[in-house]
């Protein structure tokens, strides 16, 4: 089993094969700190999950008339219940699609489309790459990117 230690700007991993389980540090954005770690760690394709804790979240909400996002901000103490999203490159960047649930103290729940948020307690993740690219592209008559299987694969 080939497993590694790593550490970096706002998080700390462990990599075992292909799958890093991840700690992101309190305060910390989740967006661009799982950004920093897919570039450094070189991962072009993949799965992301999670857990943990924040007290500031902004939600994307996309609308198929107006074919954009309404975007929401969120400040209290909410439990991630979970983070799920993937990995891939569009127009030649890499890029993160996540959703996330996440728990208010009144035991009632948001959900969205994550823009960002920071986190405020814990922030466990799991990556899994694999060894392949996935290119997006986007479909303008419905506002949105899409895998592209005839080209960019």
């Amino acid at each position: 089993m080939d497993t590694q230690n790593l550490k970096g700007k706002n998080w700390a991993a462990r990599k075992i094969n292909q799958t890093y389980i991840l700690s992101i540090d309190d305060k910390s954005s989740i967006v661009d700190t799982l950004t920093d770690f897919v570039a450094s760690q070189k991962i072009v394709a993949g799965g992301i999950t999670g857990i943990g804790a924040t007290n500031e979240a902004t939600l994307r909400f996309f609308d198929p008339d107006t074919k954009e996002y309404l975007d929401k901000t969120f400040t209290e103490q909410m439990e991630i219940s979970n983070l799920s999203g993937n990995i891939s490159e569009v127009e030649g960047k890499i890029m993160l699609h996540l959703h996330v649930t996440l728990g208010k103290s009144d035991y009632s729940a948001l959900a969205g489309h994550l823009s960002d948020a920071k986190i405020r307690g814990a922030g466990e993740f799991f990556i899994n790459a694999i060894n392949t690219k996935v290119v997006k592209i986007k479909n303008e008559d419905i506002g949105l990117n899409f895998y592209d299987f005839e080209g960019g694969l």
